[in-house]
């Protein structure tokens, strides 16, 4: 309920749509919210988790999504325990050679995680010192008319800010990205300017 579905399918999309990156999007969220939003296949495989549990090869489970030049690696009801895999450090080495192997068909690989999952990936990078991407801070569903809201973009004015909007509550009912019907909307720009910044910080590293 923090935005995930909305950061990596956006951001996804304008690796895709604006820099025409080789782009794929690994869903890592149990709740498979990415996965139904930009999908073509409605089959749930309940294989997603054995990527790491077993030797399965990754793109086997690469299919093409409804966005042109964006792959996806669904998720489904198998992750459920995933953060719990991941606190083996073996799984956590494994995803990171995923991603390097992966990362010879693709230029970039977003993928939503649940909290904890995402916090025992970010202690693993840390772990490897400079070796890996930046992590980069950025508020979502922003409220300017909350009190607490204004306070903490004062105290953090550099940090990236995605408002509280209608148009992201009908990438739902729409099933697309933002940028693919409402290219003009403030947060449309907003996730266009954020991704601008994520590529200088990737292109610099």
């Amino acid at each position: 309920g923090v935005g995930k579905t909305t950061f990596v399918i956006n951001l996804a999309w304008a690796s895709a749509t604006i820099s025409k990156r080789r782009t794929l999007l690994w869903d890592l969220d149990p709740q498979a919210a990415s996965s139904w939003l930009i999908s073509t296949d409605s089959k749930s495989r309940d294989a997603a988790q054995a990527i790491f549990s077993k030797d399965v090869e990754v793109r086997k489970l690469i299919q093409p999504s409804t966005v042109p030049g964006l792959d996806l690696i669904a998720a489904d009801t198998s992750l459920r325990s995933l953060d719990h895999l991941f606190r083996e450090m073996d799984k956590k080495k494994r995803l990171s050679k995923l991603i390097e192997s992966l990362g010879k068909d693709y230029d970039r690989i977003p993928s939503p995680l649940s909290q904890r999952a995402m916090g025992e990936v970010a202690r693993y990078l840390v772990q490897r010192g400079g070796s890996h991407a930046p992590i980069l801070p950025v508020y979502s569903m922003v409220d300017r008319r909350r009190t607490l809201h204004r306070k903490a973009l004062d105290e953090q004015p550099d940090w990236p800010a995605i408002p509280m909007a209608s148009a992201i509550e009908q990438m739902t009912v729409r099933r697309k990205p933002l940028g693919a019907f409402a290219p003009a909307s403030a947060p449309a720009k907003d996730f266009a300017a954020l991704w601008t910044m994520v590529e200088r910080q990737l292109q610099g590293n």
